[in-house]
């Protein structure tokens, strides 16, 4: 199992005003201290933007790159994506998995909204194209459900599976937030899950952002993501379930934060990524 880590877990995220940044020397060092092999990029200006910089940094750190997640308006019949994307790709360097989520073109995650027929057909074209864009490069293309975009409850996920071609990342946490039981997505939809974030979730609080008592955004404040083996998703048997599919790719532990300050040397995230990975190496 190729086990990896991302910077929204020590609270690195490319929403504006998301809260406090640590910078990268940290944060390498900490994924490094808990025994990750490798890492996603994180948002624009995290790591070096040039691929042999950013190599180089990394392996100072023991570290490999993932890939990258990458928010791109794919739904507007007049907004071509493909430019967006070819720009993302180009620095990706030796990393191989883009992780694409349908951007609704707002900041943050708590609105999002409704896609017309047209949007449909523009969205899932797209998703097709950037897939054959990625595949002509050599690189893995995978669209990401996620709370706040286009693609989040069930019958999106659905929709993409049915009418487009390209993988899916299955991130356990998103998935739940929106409805779609991700123990069923992995059973069922095996064949296109390409790339894997393994998230835990509080399903009370999940609950409530699903019915609109409680802002996303607020949800992650107060702790909706839950170190792995800490909440309501079944990550062994779903880990079981992509094994036995014969899934060889990434899982990337996410828990998504929201930090006020920097933490003391030796305290903060890194006290819940050690948890995730304790609990991966018993499950």
């Amino acid at each position: 199992m190729r086990i990896a880590g991302a910077p929204i877990s020590w609270g690195v995220c490319e929403v504006p005003g998301w809260g406090h940044q640590m910078a990268p020397g940290r944060v390498l060092a900490e994924m490094r201290d808990t025994g990750l092999a490798a890492t996603e990029f994180g948002p624009d200006g995290f790591l070096p933007a040039d691929p042999a910089e950013r190599s180089a940094l990394l392996a100072e750190y023991g570290l490999g790159a993932v890939g990258g997640f990458v928010p791109v308006v794919l739904h507007d019949p007049g907004h071509d994506p493909l430019p967006d994307v070819e720009r993302a790709l180009a620095g990706f360097g030796d990393a191989r998995t883009l992780v694409l989520a349908a951007a609704t073109g707002l900041d943050g995650y708590d609105q999002r909204p409704a896609l017309t027929d047209d949007g449909w057909r523009t969205l899932l074209a797209n998703l097709d194209r950037v897939a054959d864009l990625a595949a002509a490069r050599g690189l893995l293309a995978t669209l990401h459900p996620h709370v706040g975009t286009v693609v989040e409850g069930p019958a999106e996920v659905d929709r993409v599976l049915a009418g487009s071609r390209i993988g899916l990342c299955l991130d356990t946490g998103h998935l739940l937030i929106g409805g779609t039981d991700p123990l069923a997505l992995a059973r069922a939809a095996s064949g296109r899950i390409a790339h894997v974030h393994l998230k835990d979730v509080d399903a009370s609080l999940a609950a409530r952002v699903r019915a609109g008592e409680l802002a996303y955004t607020e949800a992650v404040r107060q702790g909706v993501y839950r170190p792995l083996g800490k909440g309501d998703v079944d990550i062994p048997g779903i880990v079981d379930a992509l094994a036995a599919a014969g899934y060889t790719g990434w899982y990337v532990m996410e828990q998504d934060t929201i930090l006020t300050a920097e933490p003391p040397p030796g305290t903060g995230p890194i006290d819940d990524v050690r948890t995730s990975v304790a609990f991966m190496e018993t499950a």
